[in-house]
């Protein structure tokens, strides 16, 4: 980058510190937005994975660029003083682009057009479109565990979100049990995985579209084995401490898990003859 390039970047970072603050407090407050940390770092990686094809790339800067990025700074004032966090996360996606379309040109928006577009997954949800998917949520891994759970012989019974148990005792199936942290945070990781390991479009949409599932069961073995070891030990055992924070953990490593067993299941059991052949 020349000495121009660097100090546009510059004054641009800096600019956007109180608005990458105001993000950072939605990201590290609520549970399914922790991963917008991360997004920046791994679309930074992804945009090194094409640095063969960017270096063949001449610059050609578009002075509309400057244009975009004048009219998101009037945005960006308007995001910061009425604390948007949603529309803050989406002109800092745009600025990038932006910078990317002033300083080296559309060439080189379209070649990284993977890494700007990964960028969307760092813009927190507005609570208004999150909220109704959380309660369809609990209502349906509490619906199916307690229908598992009688089938298996076990005295529970549902009303609403709260499971009765023997003994005079209750469970709450919480917001983190049900899925929404794994179901928003694994969209991301299914989408990277897909994108550098599939060239297939059929078989990257399928790899997308198994996060829902394996978001669902994962939560669902969750508040099966909480009200197992409720029943058998204690309730403050099952769902405080340690043991209740890790079991979270667990859901989603193990979904993590799963979606490179399907990815590696697919191109096991389902071979393309074009890609073995270019192989």
């Amino acid at each position: 980058m020349s000495r121009t390039e660097l100090m546009i970047v510059g004054v641009l970072a800096l600019i956007w510190v109180p608005g990458f603050l105001a993000l950072s407090d939605i990201w590290s407050t609520v549970d399914y937005a922790s991963h917008g940390y991360l997004v920046p770092v791994v679309a930074l990686w992804a945009a090194t994975a094409h640095r063969e094809r960017l270096a063949d790339l001449p610059s050609e800067p578009l002075p509309g660029g400057l244009l975009i990025l004048a009219g998101v700074g009037v945005g960006y004032v308007a995001g910061l003083l009425f604390g948007q966090a949603t529309i803050l996360g989406l002109l800092a996606v745009v600025t990038v682009v932006a910078c990317v379309l002033a300083l080296r040109g559309p060439g080189w928006v379209k070649a990284l057009r993977f890494p700007l577009a990964y960028l969307l997954f760092m813009v927190p949800l507005p609570i208004s479109w999150v909220t109704p998917v959380i309660v369809k949520l609990q209502l349906l891994v509490s619906t199916i565990g307690v229908r598992i759970l009688q089938g298996g012989g076990v005295a529970v019974f549902r009303e609403g979100n709260v499971l009765s148990l023997p003994g005079d005792q209750s469970l709450f199936v919480a917001e983190a049990c049900s899925g929404i942290t794994s179901l928003i945070t694994l969209i991301p990781i299914g989408v990277f995985i897909a994108y550098f390991t599939e060239v297939v479009p059929w078989r990257r949409a399928v790899l997308v579209v198994s996060v829902l599932p394996i978001a669902l069961a994962g939560n669902l073995i969750r508040v099966i084995l909480t009200v197992a070891l409720a029943t058998s030990v204690d309730v403050e055992f099952a769902t405080k401490g340690p043991l209740h924070e890790w079991a979270g953990v667990a859901t989603y490593v193990l979904g993590c898990l799963c979606l490179l067993g399907i990815g590696a299941a697919l191109r096991l059991f389902i071979p393309e003859p074009e890609l073995e052949a270019a192989a």
